[in-house]
C-alpha cells in the first residue's frame, strides 16, 4: 500500500491579475506618507493580500503595472495592505511614467522578474554632479525600490531636493529585480550637459573657494585704535612698508578673521540666541550683610492718644 502525503506534488502557481483605482499618494486619507514618495512601492488595498495568499505566488511580491489606455507598463513592489477597497495609492513619480489621472482604471499582475547584475542612469538636471558620492547616495535610495524598468524616471531625494534620473539600462532583463544583489552601477552624462561649461563652473566655485576669509569682514566703523599715520621726533621720514610705493601703506584697518566652532547640537526649526554677560558693578560685587532675623523696625495698629 502506497501512503501520498500532502506535500507530494508542488501547487500550481496562478497570477494574481486585478484591476483597481489609481490615486496618488497624497490622495491617502491620514498622515503623509513621504515613505511612498520616496520609494518604488505602492499601498493595496487588504482583499489583495488576501487573495494573493491563496495563489500561493512567489516572494518578494513584484507586480507588473499596466494602463491599457497608453500602452505603458512599469514594475514594483507593495509595502503595505491598507488602502480602500478597490483602490490602489502610487508615487507621483510612477502616475507620471504610466501617465495616468486620478482615479484612472490600472490592471496589476503578479510577475516573476531576474535579479539585476547592471544598471546605467541618466540624470535629467546637471545639479546631480553636485553631489560629492552619486553612487552611495542612489545606493541608500534604491533601499525604497524593489525593482526597476527600463526607460522609467525615478525621482530620489538628498539634502531635501529632488532628482530625477532615466533608468537608460538594466541587465540580465529590461525589468530586473535589486532586493539583496549584487549591481553594477553607471552614470550617463546629464541632459544638456557640456564639458567646458561644467568646467569653467567648477572653477569659479573653487576660486570662491580659495578667497581669504578675512577680504569678506566688514569694514570697520566708528574709532579705529591706531589707525592714524606715525611721525618720528628727529624729523626722519618713515620707513616705507613697500619699496614699489612711494607713499607708506597705511596699516590694514579690517578686523581679524576669527573661525567660530559649528553647533553639532542645532535642530533644524530652532533658534538660539547668545547673550554677552554684562560687567557686574561694585554693588553686586560688594558681599551681602548676614541674614538676622526681626531685624525690621515694627508698627503698632493702634493709634496712639494725643496728650492733653
Amino acid at each position: 500500500m502506497f501512503q501520498f502525503g500532502f506535500n507530494m506534488f508542488h501547487e500550481i502557481t496562478r497570477p494574481f491579475n486585478m484591476t483597481y483605482r489609481c490615486f496618488s499618494v497624497s490622495m491617502l486619507p491620514g498622515n503623509e506618507r513621504q515613505d511612498v514618495e520616496r520609494g518604488g512601492k505602492i499601498i493595496m488595498p487588504p482583499s489583495a493580500l488576501e487573495q494573493l495568499t491563496r495563489l500561493n505566488i512567489e516572494y518578494p511580491m513584484i507586480f507588473k503595472l499596466t494602463n491599457k489606455k497608453t500602452k505603458r507598463i512599469t514594475h514594483c513592489g507593495v509595502l503595505e495592505f491598507v488602502a480602500d477597497e478597490g483602490k490602489v495609492y502610487l508615487p507621483h513619480w510612477m502616475m507620471a511614467n504610466l501617465v495616468l489621472e486620478e482615479g484612472a482604471l490600472l490592471q496589476i499582475e503578479s510577475v516573476s522578474l531576474p535579479v539585476a547584475t547592471f544598471s546605467k542612469f541618466q540624470p535629467l538636471s546637471e545639479d546631480f554632479l553636485d553631489i560629492t558620492n552619486p553612487k552611495a547616495v542612489l545606493e541608500n535610495c534604491l533601499r525604497n525600490f524593489s525593482c526597476l524598468t527600463t526607460g522609467d524616471v525615478i525621482a530620489i531625494k538628498y539634502n531635501s531636493k529632488a532628482y530625477e534620473l532615466c533608468v537608460l539600462q538594466t541587465k540580465p532583463g529590461n525589468a530586473v529585480i535589486i532586493i539583496e544583489c549584487d549591481m553594477n552601477v553607471e552614470f550617463a552624462p546629464p541632459v544638456g550637459y557640456k564639458e567646458d561649461e561644467h568646467v569653467s563652473r567648477r572653477e569659479q566655485r573653487e576660486e570662491g573657494m580659495d578667497q581669504d576669509p578675512s577680504e569678506l569682514m566688514p569694514e570697520p566703523s566708528g574709532f579705529v585704535a591706531f589707525r592714524g599715520e606715525g611721525n618720528r621726533l628727529d624729523g626722519k621720514k618713515k620707513k616705507l612698508t613697500s619699496e614699489s610705493d612711494g607713499e607708506p601703506q597705511p596699516t590694514a584697518s579690517r578686523q581679524p578673521y576669527e573661525r567660530g566652532i559649528p553647533d553639532y547640537n542645532w535642530s533644524i526649526g530652532t533658534l538660539r540666541f547668545i547673550r554677552t554677560s554684562r560687567p557686574t558693578s561694585a554693588k553686586e560685587e560688594a558681599p551681602a550683610e548676614p541674614f538676622q532675623a526681626f531685624k525690621g523696625e515694627g508698627f503698632t495698629l493702634r493709634t496712639a492718644k494725643s496728650k492733653n
